[in-house]
């Protein structure tokens, strides 16, 4: 019996002493912002201040704020290009409200990948809830998720509002089930065109640029795509119009990358995202056809036989 207790006693000091006996620190999810609100003032700064004065460990990130003023459809697709990529847990804000302090609602939508979405619902979670999807949504209950004493500002629930609910989801003050009442798993959503094939033509639309280097990026995915029938030139004739306007109506090579093709010579291509898109080697589409996105711009591929 004296020889049992003596290797318990040894066996407890030897895991108090030994590193992966000590307690792991738990790692928090991070926080990532995204806003239409630029850098040149101090808005970024007062939500990120706001989320650490609620907790000082968390780990904050930026999506980005650079999405042009008021333009909800691409914060939507912003958000579609990234949260996949982020793991289960994560929180983002994403601020883009036009119609802030209007009755609008402010919500937390899970992701049936297990992110979370602190964001008006004014159509930002558009593409969202049509590829990863939906789990749910809640209300957030501004009588306890909201900033202190800030009850009488109306303009700037960024602040107020979104980073302190979602500094407090992401730092463990508040659950999922206490930002507020259950609203089910729809929500507002911009219509815009899908695309399609018929007769060996794809129709699609243009949702975003590859802003950086003016490529144009489609709705068009690479299962739909891969439906055509190429020949052996793997060539397509590609229109792109709006408003009955026609901006471009050329034969154009697809390739792998960029650099399959002379510099300064337009090309058809898989994106990042696996969308067709269109590139200038070394040059910008966008700015050479005066090509811009969003609804009513209309994109139309047929092989080239």
């Amino acid at each position: 019996m004296q020889q049992i207790q003596s290797s318990c006693f040894l066996l407890l000091v030897t895991c108090l002493l030994a590193p992966a006996c000590k307690q792991q620190p738990v790692h928090k999810p991070a926080l990532v912002f995204q806003t239409d609100f630029g850098l040149r003032d101090g808005a970024v700064s007062a939500m990120k201040g706001v989320a650490t004065g609620v907790d000082p460990d968390l780990k904050l990130y930026d999506l980005t704020h650079e999405i042009p003023a008021y333009n909800i459809w691409e914060a939507a697709y912003r958000l579609q290009q990234t949260v996949p990529y982020w793991p289960a847990g994560t929180v983002f804000v994403s601020v883009v409200d036009p119609g802030v302090g209007t009755n609008r609602k402010s919500v937390v939508a899970k992701t049936r990948a297990g992110q979370y979405i602190v964001t008006p619902d004014n159509g930002t979670l558009t593409l969202i809830s049509e590829s990863i999807g939906i789990e749910s949504i809640r209300e957030i209950d501004e009588a306890t998720n909201r900033r202190l004493n800030s009850q009488q500002s109306y303009t700037f629930h960024g602040r107020d509002v979104y980073a302190y609910t979602g500094a407090r989801l992401a730092g463990g003050v508040i659950g999922f089930e206490q930002v507020g009442k259950p609203i089910g798993d729809s929500v507002v959503k911009i219509a815009y065109e899908k695309p399609v094939l018929k007769d060996d033509t794809i129709t699609g639309g243009i949702p975003v640029l590859d802003i950086q280097y003016g490529n144009i990026w489609t709705n068009i995915n690479d299962s739909i795509f891969n439906q055509l029938k190429l020949s052996s030139a793997k060539k397509v004739k590609v229109k792109i119009s709006r408003g009955g306007v026609d901006f471009f109506d050329q034969e154009l090579p697809v390739a792998h990358t960029f650099g399959e093709v002379p510099e300064g010579q337009v090309l058809g291509y898989l994106n990042s995202l696996m969308n067709f898109s269109l590139a200038i080697n070394m040059g910008s589409f966008a700015d050479s056809f005066h090509i811009r996105s969003g609804p009513g711009w209309k994109v139309q591929i047929v092989p080239v036989k």
